[in-house]
């Protein structure tokens, strides 16, 4: 990995120090059987987010006051991209888990913060954001899932897809149709995983990232509390957005981890695998390859680190996480496709962790909008 981290503070550093350790001794060891493993049946790493959880590693950026560590979004964020270079479901949950306490954080009474948040940042318990739908993705006033409001609280119908941790979360930040009032007409509701008449489909069965089990969610007359509504009723797609733009951060950095991790592995084989009497690097075809590779991952790292700042100062920075979004996932692509190409036939089968890189890159030009919206909200930015 590389030797330079930019850290704001003395706590930061043993914080990414922490993380490169946990990787080391818990991660790297069994993230090819556990990926393996999920490929052919639903097998979720459990056990990782709670050795994450008593880290304080799930509760980074959270308040201090309710269990987290307030930390700066660049903290948080190199974190996660440490966690992806090894193990990228994992650093993905982080995220989702991350996505899943924001409405509560920036948008909760202090009496629901104070009831709820010390659970959810304990390590003890894991979050999913349930925002899409079958036929409601990057749309999402489209939006059909709804709660209707009795006198105690609300009655939810609908279902949603493409769920992180569906079946293993504890509690599912759920956004819902109050309304027929389009995209003012969205509510968030914290839905807790023992509710009746909630249920899940079968995992999804996808190319990469085996161990992020993806469901489809099911709310069959589903009651919730009134006061496990976060935010006012229409306020869903303010809340919404807004926890997207620190998604996306979550998603570039992380994206940025697998691409470094794929150049990691690039460069350790050119170095050791030898034609016509010397190793692969000294070619300079090869050398310079590489070098466009760290030059893009650098890129790449530079605007999450950018929009993190931006966050941490209180300033908007919509559009920058669009960018890194978009920069940081093709970048992705393009390294761990090179990565593949530096392996040769080696790279095309599983002895190496090249293939799997590969397969994973490719969702994230995908999730939390795809690079095409991303582009959508660049330009609309720009032109506003």
């Amino acid at each position: 990995m590389p030797a330079t981290r930019l850290m704001p503070t003395e706590e930061g550093r043993e914080l990414i120090d922490l993380t490169r350790e946990i990787c080391t001794k818990e991660l790297a060891p069994r993230v090819d059987d556990a990926e393996r493993a999920a490929a052919t049946g639903e097998s979720f790493p459990t056990e990782v987010f709670a050795t994450l959880g008593d880290a304080g590693l799930l509760a980074l950026p959270q308040p201090e006051e309710y269990g987290g560590h307030d930390q700066p979004a660049e903290v948080y964020l190199q974190v996660v991209e440490e966690l992806a270079s090894v193990w990228m479901s994992v650093a993905v949950g982080v995220s989702v888990h991350a996505l899943s306490t924001y409405p509560l954080v920036h948008h909760g009474t202090d009496e629901q913060r104070a009831a709820l948040l010390p659970g959810m940042l304990s390590g003890s318990q894991l979050g999913a954001y349930c925002l899409s739908e079958p036929l409601a993705g990057s749309d999402i006033a489209a939006m059909t899932t709804r709660a209707t409001r009795e006198r105690d609280g609300y009655v939810v119908r609908g279902r949603k897809a493409w769920i992180s941790h569906a079946g293993h979360a504890d509690y599912y930040t759920t956004f819902v149709r109050t309304s027929d009032d389009g995209g003012r007409g969205l509510t968030c509701l914290l839905v807790p995983a023992d509710a009746e008449g909630l249920s899940f489909g079968a995992p999804e069965r996808k190319m990469g990232l085996h161990c992020d089990t993806v469901r489809e969610v099911l709310f069959d007359d589903v009651r919730v509390a009134a006061d496990r509504r976060i935010g006012e009723e229409g306020q869903g797609m303010a809340i919404a957005l807004a926890a997207l733009d620190t998604g996306r951060l979550g998603i570039a950095a992380a994206a940025t981890g697998l691409a470094q991790g794929a150049l990691d592995l690039a460069v350790r084989y050119a170095r050791d695998r030898e034609q016509f009497g010397r190793p692969i690097a000294e070619f300079q075809g090869l050398a310079f390859l590489l070098a466009e590779l760290e030059a893009a991952v650098t890129s790449a790292r530079a605007t999450y680190l950018h929009a993190a700042r931006l966050q941490d100062a209180a300033r908007p920075f919509t559009r920058e996480a669009a960018v890194a979004k978009l920069v940081a996932t093709d970048t992705a692509m393009r390294v761990t496709t090179d990565a593949v190409q530096v392996l040769g036939g080696a790279g095309y089968t599983e002895d190496f962790p090249a293939e799997r890189y590969l397969r994973e890159a490719k969702v994230t030009q995908i999730f939390e909008g795809t690079n095409q919206i991303q582009r959508l909200v660049i330009g609309r930015d720009l032109l506003r």
